[in-house]
């Protein structure tokens, strides 16, 4: 038995100095036990081959059995040392989704049941254009920035004037004369430099919308004229994409989701027509009271947060209506248009 075990020895040390690898180590010494096995179980007793191998079969099972509990105690120990080990990332790999000064920054967002960390990387992920960088865009942008939406665009082709910064907060006294966009672009990053801000200094035209569109994943709507209303709803529907259009009048402000292929109607189905002149008045005309914007503004960019995550019930198929002068809401019902020239084949 001696001699058995000498050579077990010598296969599993001189192995090692040869350089053979674990495995076949290992398996050379299952070998040599099973041909033991073999020899004490075939071979009738006091034959010499098993007399010069222990001559029992139970010394050498007990021997085993030691063996396959030191065995799987090793085991155990290396994958208890694995998992304490700490996991190499491969440096194309980023660590987290967020920096811990992000995860600071939107810590209310995340406590929140509705979004959590899974809505934030939403967030985060999202593609956002607003038109008009006025005051229904200036608190929706602020808003969607420090809410931490990865990339907003901006499209708006006016300079900042002095009589914009009565509600349009995203500007300031310096940055009259220059364009809405950049002045936007600088407000937004200086919130939050942890966004992509994209500005086009432009008009949006019936040429460039549905290539500009096509970027992004939601569209919101803060212009003040009818026609860029009735194109930005037709190119929304077109690709499908949720369209969020606001807007104001004096004291009083509105706010609806659009979005026909999930159900719904579009812009054109409530608003079939575009009033005659003097019915209504733009706010230059009509005049607007300056935190109004700001309340309408920041609503369109909650339903922005809303429609990304999918937290809650966004007004897809309704209108939320703010009276400020009253301090009065009222939600009604909107239904699509059977033979709406823009999503009649869109719609469900």
């Amino acid at each position: 038995m001696l001699r058995v075990l000498f050579l077990a020895a010598m296969v599993w040390w001189g192995g090692r100095f040869l350089g053979l690898p674990h495995q076949l180590r290992v398996a050379l010494l299952v070998l040599l036990f099973l041909v033991i096995l073999l020899i004490q179980l075939t071979l009738p007793n006091g034959h010499g081959l098993r007399e010069a191998t222990g001559g029992s079969v139970a010394l050498w099972l007990i021997l085993g059995g030691f063996g396959l509990l030191a065995a799987g105690y090793g085991r155990l120990i290396a994958v208890l040392k694995a998992r304490a080990q700490p996991k190499e990332i491969p440096m194309s790999q980023k660590p987290s989704t967020f920096s811990e000064t992000e995860l600071d920054r939107y810590a209310r967002h995340i406590v929140l049941r509705e979004l959590g960390g899974p809505g934030q990387k939403k967030l985060k992920n999202a593609r956002v254009l607003v038109i008009g960088a006025g005051g229904l865009g200036a608190p929706a942008l602020q808003y969607l920035a420090a809410a931490g939406v990865g990339t907003i665009g901006v499209i708006d082709d006016d300079e900042v004037e002095n009589a914009n910064l009565q509600r349009q907060v995203i500007h300031r006294d310096e940055d009259i004369g220059m364009a809405k966009v950049f002045s936007a672009k600088k407000a937004m990053e200086a919130q939050n430099p942890y966004v992509t801000v994209l500005p086009y200094h432009r008009r949006l035209s019936s040429e460039n919308a549905e290539a500009l569109f096509v970027d992004f994943d939601l569209i919101l709507d803060g212009t003040d004229n009818f026609t860029t209303r009735y194109l930005v709803n037709r190119t929304a529907v077109g690709l499908g994409k949720p369209l969020i259009s606001g807007a104001l009048s004096q004291w009083e402000g509105q706010l609806s989701l659009f979005h026909p292929s999930e159900g719904g109607p579009c812009y054109q189905c409530i608003f079939p027509e575009e009033p005659a002149a003097g019915l209504a008045p733009s706010c230059s005309e009509a005049g607007v009271v300056g935190p109004l914007p700001g309340v309408v503004g920041a609503m369109m960019a909650l339903e922005a947060i809303k429609q990304i995550t999918g937290a809650g019930a966004v007004l897809r198929g309704a209108m939320l209506i703010y009276d400020g002068l009253y301090s009065e809401t009222r939600r009604i019902q909107l239904k699509s248009t059977p033979d709406c020239p823009v999503c009649a084949s869109k719609s469900d």
